[in-house]
C-alpha cells in the first residue's frame, strides 16, 4: 500500500485534536467532573495529562511512525538486530477489538445527537416552554431509549456521512474533514462558552468547576481521571498508531505530542465552561452523570434566551466532535484490513462500516427494548460495549504498548523518536526510564480498579 504522509504538521495536529476531542472532551469529560465534586477533578486531570497522557502518546507515535504501516504490523519488525515476536501483534488486535466496541456504541450516541439536532429544529420539542425533569425525562425516553427506528435511522445517517468522508482516502479524507470541522468546533465552543459565562448566575457554576476541594481527591477521583486520560487521547484504540504512520520521518515527535496533549487538555477544560455555569444558573444538579448532556441541558436551553438556537449550536458541536472522533477510529480497522487482506479501501470501509452497525450498532439500539433482557456481566449490550472496551481492551493495549517500547524496542524507539528530535535527547532519556518502570505500574493500577469496579463489585 503507497502511504501517503500529512500535508503539514498543523494538519496532522487538527487531525489528531479531532480524534482525542469528540465525546471525551465534550460529554464524557463534563458528568465525570460533576460526578467528582468539581475543580478537584478538573486539577487533577490537567496533571494527569501531563504526567502521563502526554508521555503515552510518544508511546503510540514512535510505535507507529516506526514501521509506518497498520496498527497490527507495527508490532513486526526488527528492533536492536532481532525479529520482533509475531505474538506482538496480539497487542494490535486487541486495540482492533476495542475499536470495534467502542464504536459499537459511539455510532449510536452520533445518531441520539442527530436526532436531538432534527426534533429541535423542526419543532418535535419546543423548547419555548419552560422543561421540569420530568418533561425532559419523558422526553429523552421516548425519543432516545424506547424510539429505536428514529435512532436507528438517524445512526445510519451519521455512518454514511463518515462512508462520504473516509472514501476521499486515509490521509486525505481525514485531513480534509479536520481542516474543516475542526475550527467549525472551536468556534461554536467559544460561542458557547461566551454564553454561559456572562449568565446571571454563572459565578457559582464557575466557583464549582474551577475551585479544588481537596476532600474530594480520593483513590475513586484518581482512577476516573486515569480513565478519562486514556480515553480522552483514544489511546489504547490504535488511532495514535495508525495517524502517525502517516507522519514524515523529519517530524518532532515530542513536540507534536506537547502539543496534542495540552490541546486536548485545554479543550475539554473550555468544555466545561459550556455547562457548569448554566447549570447552577438554572439550579440544576451537575452530578446526574452521562445523561448530563441528553436529559439536563435540556432544561438550560428551555429556560435561556434563544434557546432553540443554542441548543442546535450545542448539539451541533457534539455531532462534529463525534465525527472527527469517529473518522480516525474506523480508519484503524479500515487500514489493517486492506493492508492484511490486500482489498481495495472502498470494500473495506464498506465491511467495516457495514459490519459494525450490523454487529455493533443495532445491537446497542435494542439493548433497551427488543434486548432488554440480554445482559453480559450484567450489563444491557450496550453498556458491556463501553465497560469491556474501556476497562479491558483499551487499558491492556495500553500496557502492551509501553512495554513493547520499554522492553522490545528499547533504543529503536529512541533513535525513531530522535529523528526530527535530537534536541531533546536528555528529556526522551528521562522519558525512557519513565514508560519503563512507572506507566506501566500505574496503568496497571488503573485495569485493576476499573475490572473491579466493572465487574466484581
Amino acid at each position: 500500500m503507497n502511504r501517503n504522509s500529512w500535508s503539514s504538521r498543523l494538519t496532522y495536529i487538527l487531525a489528531v485534536a479531532g480524534a482525542t476531542v469528540g465525546f471525551g472532551a465534550t460529554w464524557r469529560f463534563p458528568y465525570l467532573v460533576g460526578q467528582n465534586g468539581g475543580g478537584a477533578y478538573v486539577l487533577t486531570f490537567c496533571m494527569a495529562m501531563v504526567a502521563i497522557g502526554i508521555p503515552m502518546i510518544l508511546v503510540e507515535n514512535a510505535i507507529g511512525r516506526r514501521l509506518k504501516v497498520n496498527a497490527v504490523d507495527a508490532f513486526g519488525g526488527s528492533a536492536n538486530g532481532k525479529r520482533v515476536s509475531s505474538y506482538w501483534k496480539i497487542v494490535g488486535w486487541m486495540g482492533l477489538v476495542g475499536a470495534f466496541g467502542i464504536m459499537a456504541y459511539y455510532m449510536v450516541i452520533g445518531g441520539w445527537v442527530l436526532n436531538y439536532i432534527a426534533q429541535i429544529s423542526f419543532g418535535m420539542l419546543d423548547l419555548s416552554n419552560t422543561l421540569d425533569f420530568k418533561t425532559t425525562t419523558t422526553f429523552y425516553e421516548q425519543n432516545i431509549v424506547s424510539n429505536p427506528l428514529a435512532i436507528s435511522f438517524a445512526t445510519l445517517v451519521f455512518v454514511l456521512i463518515n462512508y462520504i468522508i473516509l472514501v476521499q482516502g486515509a490521509v486525505k479524507g481525514i485531513e480534509r474533514s479536520a481542516k474543516y470541522l475542526m475550527p467549525l468546533l472551536f468556534l461554536l465552543m467559544l460561542t458557547m462558552v461566551f454564553k454561559n459565562i456572562t449568565l446571571e448566575g454563572a459565578s457559582e457554576g464557575i466557583k464549582f468547576y474551577l475551585t479544588p476541594d481537596f476532600s474530594k481527591i480520593n483513590m475513586k477521583l484518581f482512577i476516573d481521571v486515569l480513565g478519562q486520560v486514556f480515553f480522552a487521547l483514544s489511546l489504547g484504540f490504535g488511532v495514535m498508531i495508525t495517524l502517525s504512520s502517516f507522519v514524515k520521518k523529519d517530524e518532532n515527535l515530542v513536540k507534536i505530542s506537547i502539543i496534542t496533549g495540552i490541546l486536548n487538555t485545554a479543550i475539554a477544560v473550555l468544555a466545561g465552561f459550556m455547562i457548569f455555569p448554566s447549570l447552577f444558573t438554572f439550579g440544576i444538579e451537575p452530578n446526574s452523570g452521562p445523561s448530563l448532556v441528553f436529559k439536563s441541558l435540556p432544561i438550560v436551553f428551555s429556560n435561556m434566551w434563544a434557546g432553540e438556537f443554542f441548543a442546535v449550536a450545542f448539539f451541533t458541536l457534539l455531532m462534529i466532535a463525534a465525527l472527527t472522533t469517529s473518522l480516525p477510529i474506523y480508519e484503524v480497522i479500515i487500514t489493517t484490513i486492506q493492508e492484511k487482506f490486500k482489498i481495495r479501501r472502498k470494500r473495506a470501509i464498506f465491511m467495516v462500516l457495514g459490519g459494525i452497525f450490523v454487529l455493533g450498532n443495532l445491537p446497542s439500539l435494542m439493548a433497551t427494548n427488543l434486548l432488554s433482557d440480554v445482559t453480559i456481566f450484567g450489563k444491557n449490550i450496550f453498556d458491556a460495549y463501553d465497560a469491556i472496551s474501556a476497562t479491558i481492551f483499551f487499558i491492556l493495549t495500553s500496557l502492551g504498548c509501553v512495554i513493547f517500547v520499554g522492553w522490545v524496542l528499547k533504543d529503536e524507539a529512541k533513535k525513531e523518536i530522535l529523528q526530527g528530535s535530537q534536541r531533546y535527547a536528555k528529556l526522551i532519556g528521562i522519558w525512557y526510564f519513565y514508560i519503563k518502570y512507572i506507566i506501566p505500574f500505574l496503568i496497571l493500577v488503573v485495569f485493576v480498579s476499573s475490572f473491579y469496579d466493572n465487574f466484581l463489585r
